[in-house]
């Protein structure tokens, strides 16, 4: 053995059998003990200065080399006591090396120790050390405690991001590799890769598209196999491009395979299967040895096969439903109704509508309706409405079988429902034939099958054996398809159509007299819905001659039963002139002139005859609008409803006499000065109307009348006050507001509680002047200044008032009409008038029915809740105040208060409501920029009115966050960016800091506008030093000063105090 600083190789000649396991026999105790005396204090020595680490044997002086340690090389530290390399076990399985103590191991356990050649390394204790070796460790160190478990957490860190990275992996893997992976599956959706029918391409979720001329593929391949859809191609219009695109590629080259292979996809989507193989047999013509393309042609057949095989079970389906329908002896009413949902359900589909039809379907349901029983009607009608839903040949050749006489017919049957579901299939044909009108898709021959079906429910008018409900019906269809939608419209030819060929049958209806012999059955709401059909007409009418025409009819109708006739023709005339009075006021005002109307109309109220007092007093009622009227009516009428008043037995007669009084008694409108009654008169007149109003054991009829004469009384601000205070009278009207003849009254009753009406404020000197003249001037209630209004709208908010008008807004009513809507949007204003209010608006819907109204309606009931909107907007939070898609709705009402014809306030408001929604995403500066807002915007920059040039700054300071309006920062000859920079110096602290916001918004978004602000400060010349300060300072400073400003506008809601 070599000296202490020596090595030794194992095994050597000495050694016995042992030394093949590489132990070394002839390294004794006492070389141990000498390596450890020689080894220097400030550098100890390994115990085995031979071969490191020491490895103790069962017996002493022994250890294992696993290499010798070359002469001259320093001994290892102590330290390495505590190291077990890696080594090969007894069975040849390499074991990896550890440090001691580990973490399942004693603190004590920081040796490392193999007892024998068959056993394995593992970690002991001093004192276990010394035991086998016979040597005393304790002259040197004690190896160092190198666990530490605060690493578990970081390892497990890190595992935690190689699996996040392996599962990214694997999706990217997927999503570049799904074709490859989809061949593998059943239904694969990509042919084979590098298959000439798609070039080769990468496949990709997109839109299957063929250039022009030349054949190229604007899109990668979306699926090779019919029947795989793409998520692209969701739309038919979709389908239906790539198959035209298609088709001007293939008109380009006939042989261009990737075309007819894309076009066979697209009419396959389209269910044009025939078509589709026709495409792919030119496929596999062109190229016969392509399996993507014979793999596709088979799977096309076969799909093809099946669809044959369920039709033909359709067919044997839809012939065994008509049989249990038609089946006289069919006595299982359970079959019967289940055949006949069945048959409903399969019209709604367009497979099974088309296929109702080509099997002869229309002429079965004609045998249906012809049976005459309520549910074969019923089903037939709601089948037909399946087919005629968007199909505008099919509509045409259903009405061609069915005739347009014999669907006015069954509109005008005893049965509601029948007469309801008549009423929608004839809708649904209207708009059918309208979609080709306005396509200009055969248009003559839609118009006249429209002239066709509207002359049919023209002639349903005046039969006298048609129903009630069916009467109602048809004036109710002929609202709704017969008017322009919009103004903007210019043909109004059918309403003047109309007018010619059918408003005498109209007037005919509205002049019925209830009770009378030989008069029309007609229900409660029929000639509310004549008079409403009426001023639609009237409204439709574009010109002066046009609107003289309808005069002179309505003249001539009133007169052939006036003049030389009996008392039933005088009483049939004064009805018309009701019912004129009603709808179009301005020609019941004219026949309302005739000579010898008003006095018949004074006359009959004193007729003993209840039917006749009847319609007297609701003539009466109805002409008293004209103040000029009124004061005739109040000088030779109001005696005789005095006395009608107090000794008429009959309710009906009572009340009605009870509106005409409270008509006239507020002929004066809210002058204060003006009565035309006695001091409380009035009061009692409210009170009674009330008591009518709750009182639920009368009609509904009769009830509605009590609202009319609130709807009058409520000129009076002691009314108001009264009413507000009445709960009971409150809700009885909103319940009472389902009714569609009594929307009007309930809207002019609130909107005279609320003060909501249009009132100006006198000009003082004309006010002198007034008075100098001796001139009437008028006088305002003391309770109807601003605290009085204020606590009762909050008393008509606590009763319920949002809710119910959100009701009346939402319900389809005929008699909503525009002059209605703008009063229900003035009411709202109202309500939203206080900041505080306007949060219990919201959660009762009031933001929801504003949406509608600002969209519809006369100009100014659509400014009204465009602005009502907008009070919304700016202190609520616009995401919860109108969620999901409704918060894009309210974008055009707000913009249209921009306009110039609006007033200053109109105008913030608006300017704040945009500020606010731009704050909030980019797609809603998309939607404005839509609009067209920002010219106006940049429009108001430049106003003289000091708030309205700041709320147009800080708009543009939200809208400078959308790339477009970035752009036109920068476009050439734009003065934009040197108005932000002389904003930025203006005495205004609020305004330098909205504009010192949009330059920093810009800046940052837009680094290209940095350069420009410097050009701009320069081309000023002899600018102020406060218009080059912002600019001046260094551009991380004005970021920094500016970005808090930003942060301020879009994080706050801004709340308005004017």
């Amino acid at each position: 053995m070599p000296g202490a600083r020596g090595g030794l190789r194992c095994p050597v000649r000495a050694d016995g059998p042992a030394a093949r396991w590489g132990w070394c026999l002839r390294s004794r105790r006492l070389a141990l003990e000498k390596l450890i005396s020689d080894a220097p204090a400030s550098r100890p020595r390994s115990l085995l200065g031979l071969c490191p680490p020491l490895l103790l044997l069962p017996f002493p002086g022994a250890c294992w080399c696993r290499s010798p340690v070359p002469t001259g090389s320093a001994p290892a530290s102590v330290q390495n006591l505590h190291l077990c390399e890696g080594y090969a076990g007894p069975d040849g399985r390499y074991h990896p090396g550890f440090y001691c103590p580990r973490l399942t191991d004693p603190a004590a356990h920081r040796y490392c120790c193999r007892p024998g050649p068959h056993a394995l390394k593992s970690c002991c204790s001093q004192g276990a050390m010394e035991a086998l070796t016979g040597v005393n460790l304790s002259s040197l160190p004690v190896p160092g405690l190198l666990r530490n478990p605060l690493a578990l957490p970081f390892v497990g860190l890190y595992g935690l991001l190689v699996l996040v990275l392996m599962a990214l992996d694997l999706v990217h893997f997927y999503r570049t590799k799904r074709c490859s992976l989809g061949r593998l599956l059943p239904c694969g959706r990509c042919p084979p890769r590098g298959s000439p029918a798609l070039g080769g391409l990468p496949c990709f979720p997109a839109l299957l598209s063929v250039g022009g001329a030349a054949g190229g593929v604007n899109a990668a391949c979306t699926g090779g196999v019919p029947g795989a859809s793409s998520p692209a191609l969701s739309l038919q219009e979709d389908y239906a491009k790539a198959e035209a695109d298609a088709s001007k590629a293939i008109e380009a080259d006939g042989r261009d395979m990737k075309a007819l292979f894309r076009r066979s996809q697209a009419l396959q989507k389209l269910g044009r299967l025939d078509q589709a193989i026709s495409d792919l047999q030119r496929c596999v013509s062109l190229e016969p040895k392509n399996k993507a393309f014979q793999e596709a042609l088979r799977a096309l057949g076969s799909s093809m096969h099946e669809k044959m095989k369920t039709m033909s079970c359709t067919d044997s389906k839809v012939e065994q439903m008509f049989q249990i329908l038609l089946d006289p002896e069919e006595k299982d009413a359970d079959k019967k109704q289940k055949a006949a949902q069945n048959l409903i359900v399969l019209a709604r589909e367009e497979a099974g509508a088309e296929k109702i039809f080509q099997s002869d379907g229309v002429r079965l349901l004609t045998r249906l309706l012809d049976t005459a029983k309520a549910d074969l009607m019923l089903a037939a009608l709601r089948t037909l409405v399946g087919l005629c839903s968007g199909h505008r040949s099919r509509t045409m050749a259903i009405l061609a079988e069915l005739g347009a006489p014999r669907l006015s017919a069954v509109l005008g049957v005893e049965h509601e429902q029948v007469s309801l579901a008549a009423c929608n299939l004839l809708h649904v044909m209207f708009d059918s034939l309208k979609e080709g009108l306005q396509k200009d898709f055969r248009g003559k021959e839609d118009a006249v099958d429209l002239k066709l079906l509207i002359k049919d429910l023209l002639e349903l008018l005046p039969l006298e054996g048609a129903s009630a409900h069916g009467r109602d019906n048809a004036l109710n269809l002929l609202i709704k398809v017969v008017p322009r939608k919009s103004p903007k419209e210019t043909n109004n030819s059918m309403s003047l159509w109309v007018i010619d060929q059918g408003l005498k049958k109209i007037l005919e209806v509205g002049s019925t007299v209830c009770g009378a012999p030989g008069s029309l059955p007609v229900t409660e709401n029929t000639r509310m819905s004549a008079s409403v059909l009426l001023s639609k007409l009237y409204e439709d009418l574009k010109c002066d001659a046009e609107r003289e025409n309808f005069h002179h009819l309505c003249e001539d109708y009133v007169r052939s039963w006036f003049e030389g006739r009996e008392l039933a023709g005088k009483l049939r005339a004064i009805q018309t002139v009701s019912c004129l009075l009603q709808g179009p006021s301005d020609a019941g005002n004219r026949v309302l002139e005739l000579e010898g109307i008003m006095d018949s109309v004074l006359s009959l109220c004193a007729s003993v005859c209840e039917a006749h007092q009847l319609v007297a007093v609701e003539a009466l009622i109805h002409a008293a609008d004209k103040a000029k009227r009124a004061s005739f009516i109040t000088a030779n009428g109001v005696s005789l409803l005095k006395e009608i008043y107090k000794h008429s037995e009959r309710d009906s007669i009572r009340i009605r006499a009870l509106v005409g009084l409270c008509k006239l008694g507020s002929a004066g409108g809210t002058d204060f000065s003006m009565k035309q009654f006695a001091e409380g008169s009035t009061m009692k007149l409210a009170k009674q109307c009330r008591k009518w109003l709750c009182n639920e054991a009368i009609d509904a009829g009769t009830r509605r009348w009590a609202v009319e004469g609130l709807a009058y009384l409520t000129f009076d601000a002691d009314v108001k006050e009264e009413f507000v205070e009445d709960k009971a009278a409150m809700q009885a009207m909103f319940q009472l507001s389902e009714d569609r003849s009594v929307l009007y009254a309930v809207a002019s009753t609130l909107v005279n509680c609320t003060n909501s009406y249009d009132h100006e404020e006198p000009d003082p000197q004309m006010l002198e002047l007034a008075k100098y003249a001796k001139q009437h001037i008028p006088e305002q209630h003391p309770k109807d200044k601003p605290d009085f209004v204020k606590r009762r709208v909050r008393k008509l908010l606590t009763a319920g008032v949002v809710s119910a008008l959100a009701c009346m807004v939402k319900s389809e009513n005929p008699a909503l009409t525009n002059s209605c809507r703008e009063l229900i949007s003035r009411v709202f204003l109202a309500l939203v008038a206080e900041a505080e209010d306007r949060g219990g608006v919201v959660a009762q819907g009031g933001g929801k029915a504003l949406i509608p109204l600002s969209l519809e309606g006369t100009e100014v009931g659509q400014t009204k809740a465009a602005q009502a909107l907008a009070k919304i907007t700016i202190t609520s939070n616009p995401e919860m105040a109108f969620p999901g898609e409704r918060i894009y709705e309210v974008v055009r009402p707000l913009v249209s208060l921009l306009h110039l014809q609006r007033t200053g306030l109109e105008n913030f408001e608006g300017l704040m409501a945009l500020t606010n929604l731009a704050g909030i995403s980019e797609r809603l500066r998309q939607k404005i920029l839509k609009e067209k807002a920002v010219p106006m915007i940049e429009g108001y920059m430049f106003e003289e009115h000091e708030l309205i040039r700041l709320a147009a700054t800080e708009c543009m300071c939200n809208m400078a966050m959308s790339k477009e309006v970035q752009e036109l920062f920068l476009a050439e000859g734009s003065d934009r960016l040197k108005l932000m920079v002389l904003y930025s110096g203006e005495e205004d602290e609020k305004l330098r800091r909205a504009a010192s916001g949009t330059l920093a918004m810009l800046t940052v978004l837009h680094p290209p506008i940095c350069k420009r602000i410097p050009q701009v400060v320069s081309a000023q010349g002899g600018g102020s030093p406060a218009s080059r300060a912002p600019v001046s300072a260094s551009r991380p400073v004005l970021r920094a000063a500016a970005h808090k400003y930003c942060a301020t506008i879009n994080s706050r809601v801004l709340v308005l105090d004017y």
